[in-house]
């Protein structure tokens, strides 16, 4: 799940990434810190895929990983992003502060 900070400062879902292979997740895996209490996600649920009705199970982590991603931008009628990002790497250099704010809601 990727989110980005607002410029409310406000954490923002904004898309997710296409399933990651077992070396990927586990160098990604090393680099996350388990959600603290009031973590901003706290309660939502996240559908497993487009149309589907099946919902992911997650494990909330700290808002504090940079991902380096590919996206295509082709959205639906709604303004939906039609396809999830692609994983590129982890930018451990780099902090949330690093990336410009969301200036718009996602969809």
């Amino acid at each position: 799940m990727l989110g980005r900070y607002d410029t409310e400062g406000r954490f923002q879902y904004v898309r997710r990434t296409t399933t990651l292979d077992q070396a990927a997740g586990a160098a990604v895996a090393s680099l996350l810190a388990a959600g603290r209490r009031g973590h901003p996600w706290t309660g939502w649920s996240f559908s497993a895929g487009w149309g589907s009705q099946e919902k992911l199970n997650v494990t909330l982590v700290e808002p504090e990983l940079v991902a380096e991603v590919g996206i295509d931008i082709a959205r639906n009628a709604s303004g939906r992003w039609r396809h999830p990002a692609r994983w590129h790497r982890a930018r451990p250099d780099l902090s949330p502060t690093d990336v410009p704010r969301l200036t718009s809601p996602p969809r």
